[in-house]
């Protein structure tokens, strides 16, 4: 989309004066002809499908979010956009973070050279570090060789949340398998039970879960 901004400004005369010569449109056909006239609205036309575009693309990004903001886009988007057009915005968000980090890493790969040789020829007798001689081996920390898991395997009766949870969903779930079909005042009373007892893990957002946060279980 920045490519074919850029396009377009090129391309394109500038908004102002497409807008002026539209505004007086017979004064353009007879200082121009009508062929400046197309032109113009041509340009602007172009420029009202960039936009377009981009609103769809920024709404694809957004509608993955979590919680009400991500639902709240994906609704806008299904207005924005026909079907046809999410699947090709989905697409085109999807190469373009395919590309990223090969491209990203190749530019690392680029640059290790290059930071190899100025540490070669850099002067003897640089800054030692601190503390001590750079011999001196760092005391190992307790635990320090043993890497979490991510995300950490929850134990019974915990609850990973994965895309498109939400707390009232949880508790309704956790509810029903004690065997009874829960009440919608069952159910708020215990959205209530695991946001106040998961409130480290949640944050001040009760409606605000992330994939991969680990919940337990209220005790009452």
């Amino acid at each position: 989309m920045a490519v074919a901004a850029v396009l377009l400004a090129a391309l394109t005369p500038p908004l102002r004066g497409s807008a002026d010569a539209l505004g007086h449109a017979q004064a353009t056909v007879d200082a121009a002809g009508a062929d400046a006239l197309v032109l113009h609205l041509a340009g602007l036309l172009a420029w009202l499908v960039w936009c377009w575009g981009a609103l769809g693309l920024a709404l694809t990004a957004a509608s993955a979010l979590p919680g009400l903001s991500g639902r709240m886009a994906d609704g806008l988007l299904r207005r924005v956009l026909p079907a046809g057009a999410r699947r090709a915005a989905a697409l085109a968000l999807g190469v373009g973070l395919g590309i990223a980090p090969p491209a990203l890493g190749l530019a690392v790969v680029v640059a290790t050279p290059a930071v190899a040789a100025a540490e070669e020829t850099a002067p003897p007798g640089g800054v030692p570090d601190w503390p001590g001689a750079a011999s001196a081996p760092a005391p190992a920390l307790p635990g320090a060789d043993v890497l979490p898991d991510w995300p950490q395997a929850p134990v019974a009766g915990e609850h990973v949340v994965v895309r498109g949870d939400c707390l009232w969903d949880i508790a309704e779930r956790h509810l029903a398998a004690t065997g009874s079909a829960p009440s919608t005042a069952d159910v708020a009373h215990a959205v209530q039970a695991w946001w106040q007892t998961n409130a480290e893990v949640i944050g001040p957002d009760p409606d605000l879960l992330l994939p991969g946060q680990v919940l337990r279980p209220p005790t009452h």
